[in-house]
């Protein structure tokens, strides 16, 4: 319990600090920005980038040097008209199921309802554990947010020892015992 607290820890300690874009990335711009502007600048350059389809499958648009891959999601229905977002390439099947279900189910109410029956039925595909998502959305360039969240599938509150809710002002759980568990950072 400890060791995974301590791993969530040092990954945001890690983390934190890379956003930062250097005067070079910020002066020319490249093809992929636009997919890896949730990227931490030192992963920026190896990760793999992807382009969704609707049907689930993808196209590799650039083959990465390391774990991280990343995406454009600007234009598609339900997202910010800037969006992007970074994870381990080990969850690859976890966002290609939800890409599915988004392209299937509109509605996002009824689409979280879907997904709640695979994860009754034990058909949810599971997160790679102590994996990084990177979301980065705005509705324009001056408006946007970087969300950091860690996937800890089927971790409590209890397993973790770190609270259930954001009233202590730190990182916390939420959906606590399912698949979709996830550590949620602070000030992201």
């Amino acid at each position: 319990m400890k060791r995974t607290v301590l791993l969530a820890a040092g990954l945001l300690a890690m983390a934190s600090p890379v956003f930062a874009q250097t005067p070079a990335a910020a002066a020319a711009p490249g093809p992929f920005d636009a997919a890896t502007a949730a990227a931490p600048a030192n992963l920026r350059e190896g990760a793999m980038v992807i382009k969704w389809k609707a049907d689930g499958s993808y196209d590799t648009l650039r083959p990465g040097t390391n774990r991280l891959m990343c995406y454009d999601q600007s234009g598609d229905a339900g997202e910010q008209p800037i969006s992007s977002q970074c994870t381990s390439v080990g969850n690859l099947d976890r966002v290609k199921q939800n890409k599915i279900y988004e392209a299937k189910i509109a509605d996002r109410t009824a689409r979280e309802a879907a997904l709640t029956e695979l994860e009754k039925a034990g058909t949810r595909v599971k997160p790679e554990f102590g994996s990084v998502f990177y979301t980065r959305q705005g509705k324009d360039a001056t408006a946007m947010r970087l969300h950091v969240t860690i996937a800890v599938p089927n971790a409590t509150a209890a397993s973790l020892g770190i609270p259930d809710n954001n009233k202590m002002g730190g990182a916390y759980i939420m959906g606590a015992g399912t698949t979709a568990a996830h550590i949620m950072t602070p000030g992201s």
